[in-house]
């Protein structure tokens, strides 16, 4: 088995998801006391955070460079970033290691042409939802992306960074949420990317009438395919 390196933090909530779903898959695949090999890096998000606000993207990806140098020095032959967003500097960190790097949108991308879906709504952080790294990831593997209107965009990534990163589920914005991923379905959506990895905990469960793609647990099965392979 290798050892999966974890980059988490941006947020624990998240990151906690991760290790906990990890660990179950290697298990549930191996049988009796197994568990993931893992070496996790977590750092404050808060540091984060203020780099993205800013728009100092470049200061973030050399932050996250020199971290997972750490993990791959700690023995980690694989590294997944546990987060959406910070896949916007996801190059300067993968090549800075000689390990491989398990992209998120890849992973995803991978999961939606397996259910032969060609449209998807996207939901994530203002960025991801914006900004070209992510979508433009999933088109080049010939996924139309559709993304919620500009009101829409500011809710969902304001219950993002002010309720979920902190752990705070709240029955209200479970239904704001319902309602933009309804909204996208209507717009065309085939299917619905949870592209940030707090989203499912407040919408991971709900049945709409076309599949969720949870990044997180997809990130995770790829990570365990690649440690057990």
């Amino acid at each position: 088995m290798k050892t999966i390196g974890l980059l988490g933090g941006m947020s624990w909530e998240s990151t906690d998801l991760y290790y906990q779903q990890l660990n179950k898959s290697v298990q549930q695949k191996l049988g009796k006391l197994h568990s993931a090999k893992i070496v996790l890096i977590s750092v404050d998000f808060a540091e984060i955070e203020i780099l993205q606000r800013q728009g100092l993207w470049d200061d973030a990806a050399l932050y996250l460079k020199e971290k997972a140098i750490q993990l791959e020095k700690a023995g980690a032959e694989g590294i997944l970033l546990c987060t959406n967003t910070m896949h916007k500097v996801a190059s300067a960190i993968e090549s800075s290691v000689s390990v491989p790097f398990i992209h998120i949108a890849d992973a995803t991308a991978k999961e939606v042409l397996n259910q032969n879906i060609g449209k998807v709504g996207l939901l994530g952080t203002q960025f991801t939802m914006e900004q070209g790294f992510y979508k433009h990831r999933l088109e080049e593997q010939g996924i139309n992306v559709l993304v919620p209107n500009q009101a829409h965009r500011q809710m969902v990534h304001n219950i993002i960074y002010d309720e979920l990163c902190l752990g705070v589920i709240k029955e209200e914005s479970r239904q704001k949420y319902i309602h933009i991923v309804e909204q996208l379905i209507l717009e065309g959506a085939e299917g619905i990317i949870l592209g940030c990895t707090e989203i499912c905990m407040l919408i991971g469960d709900t049945q709409f009438s076309v599949p969720l793609f949870d990044t997180t647990s997809i990130h995770v099965q790829a990570a365990v395919d690649f440690a057990l392979s």
